[in-house]
């Protein structure tokens, strides 16, 4: 029986000594994982490829040789033209099947997408319906541009309580960490491009499949698209 006892109380101790360093390791562990996020969101300005500026003037670009000022085949187009003659495909690379039309249903707006690149840092769709719709932006660790091609774009975000209006050839910036409500009013599209960590947006993207329409062919397709084209773009070394 005493020997019971003392290898007992042998355990209890080391147990008791094995504690503080298990939580000692855990909390150097948060602290060196949020160091290393802390410092990848410092660098990452340097993977970026495409640039606002120039994506806003390619999109009034796109709607000034426009056939119709409706006709958002024609100017997905010459975007994905114009890019392609831009960007040398080593890198960057692009989607050129614009049969890729997806629904997208995400913060309670309805729309379809065509992706045309999908990075760790970078995303560029046209997005969005000849019907209308209206949602929650989402919060996003991303800068968020909208580039309007064709119809309106509205926008609110109190305490200002008055309507945002984008018209066709202007740009929508929503900043990182931002949210509004917003609107496509009647038929409207636009070329969105955001830059920042692309994967923490993708569940805002999935959520409304997941607990609300539970199109899940849908889900299929965006998730092999978009990674498909991530993938593509690791493999020329472009994050």
């Amino acid at each position: 029986m005493p020997s019971i006892k003392k290898r007992a109380a042998g355990t209890q101790a080391k147990a008791e000594s094995s504690s503080p360093t298990k939580w000692v390791a855990r909390i150097s562990a948060v602290f060196l994982f949020f160091a290393l996020c802390s410092w990848l969101d410092a660098i990452k300005d340097r993977w970026y490829v495409l640039d606002p500026k120039s994506l806003h003037e390619l999109a009034q670009a796109a709607i000034a040789h426009a056939p119709t000022p409706d006709d958002t085949a024609f100017m997905t187009d010459y975007i994905v033209k114009n890019l392609t003659s831009t960007y040398p495909s080593t890198q960057i690379a692009f989607n050129h099947d614009s049969s890729e039309w997806v629904f997208n249903n995400a913060g309670g707006a309805m729309g379809a997408m065509y992706i045309i690149h999908a990075s760790i840092t970078e995303y560029l769709i046209v997005f969005g319906t000849p019907l209308g719709t209206e949602g929650h932006t989402g919060i996003h660790t991303a800068d968020d541009y909208f580039n309007i091609l064709v119809g309106e774009q509205w926008a609110f975000a109190p305490p200002n309580l008055k309507m945002e209006r984008y018209p066709a050839g202007s740009v929508h910036h929503l900043r990182r960490g931002q949210m509004k409500q917003y609107k496509m009013h009647e038929g409207c599209f636009a070329l969105e491009y955001a830059r920042g960590w692309i994967p923490l947006m993708l569940p805002f993207g999935f959520a409304d499949a997941l607990t609300s329409t539970l199109d899940y062919k849908t889900l299929y397709l965006t998730v092999v698209v978009t990674g498909r084209e991530i993938l593509r773009n690791l493999l020329i070394f472009k994050i």
